[in-house]
């Protein structure tokens, strides 16, 4: 009889064995795919795959002490002459940068004087390149203050993950009073590559891991970094460690 049971129950592992080869080739095939759209969908691999195709700096051999230092070319939300540089790497179709950049906007009033905040770009989706160049061409028309009007626009429309209709971009344009020929010949006229692409570079160069990525410069020189759309309370936390750094 005990061998009769030891029988059935082998037999009864037996058909088991193929059940649970099954499940686990099915977790495997899971967790593959899981993970390949992780990949896939990382802010960080995507920006690794630009900078390699661009020969530039991944965050591998990045530094945020080799961000580029502030400039009159840079695009300035507040006091050009403010003690810290708040220099923010974004890119207009990212849900995480729309949502930053509202953060962004409020800090700059109640730093006003104290802080002068940078946008530099970093377009990671198909769309957000030719927003990139749109917001390049309002900064030449009316300098910083055009820029982050035109930038507040785009955010404002845009769903993010290149859901804006791009036929928006001139409309936004007449909407702050620029000539829409103008405009338009501007947004196609490429004059503005080089200098998106140095910023890019830039980024890559910092250590950019994913959009949006802040180097907050000290008075002291001493840098700090937002890796990400840290929420308000974290980032005036920093700024106010950076403020300390004399």
């Amino acid at each position: 009889m005990e061998e009769n049971k030891n029988e059935t129950s082998s037999r009864g592992n037996d058909k088991m064995l193929p059940a649970s080869i099954i499940i686990a080739a099915v977790l495997i095939m899971v967790g593959l795919v899981y993970n390949a759209g992780k990949k896939d969908l990382s802010a960080g691999n995507q920006a690794n795959q630009l900078a390699a195709a661009q020969n530039q700096p991944t965050q591998e051999t990045g530094s945020p002490e080799k961000v580029r230092a502030f400039s009159k070319e840079d695009h300035v939300l507040g006091d050009p002459n403010a003690p810290v540089k708040f220099i923010m790497f974004s890119d207009f179709e990212c849900p995480y940068c729309k949502t930053f950049h509202e953060t962004v906007k409020k800090l700059s009033t109640e730093y006003e004087g104290r802080v002068a905040f940078v946008f530099r770009q970093f377009p990671m989706h198909s769309k957000s390149g030719t927003e990139a160049v749109a917001t390049e061409c309002a900064a030449s028309f009316g300098g910083s203050e055009k820029f982050w009007a035109f930038a507040d626009e785009i955010f404002a429309t845009t769903p993010s993950n290149d859901g804006l209709d791009l036929a928006q971009l001139p409309k936004i344009a007449v909407k702050l009073g620029f000539d829409e020929a103008a405009f338009n010949t501007c947004l196609k006229s490429g004059k503005f590559e080089d200098r998106i692409k140095a910023d890019m570079k830039d980024a890559s160069a910092a250590g950019l891991q994913g959009t949006p990525y802040t180097v907050i410069v000290a008075p002291s020189g001493n840098v700090i970094t937002v890796n990400g759309a840290y929420p308000y309370e974290a980032v005036k936390e920093k700024i106010e460690q950076a403020l300390k750094l004399k």
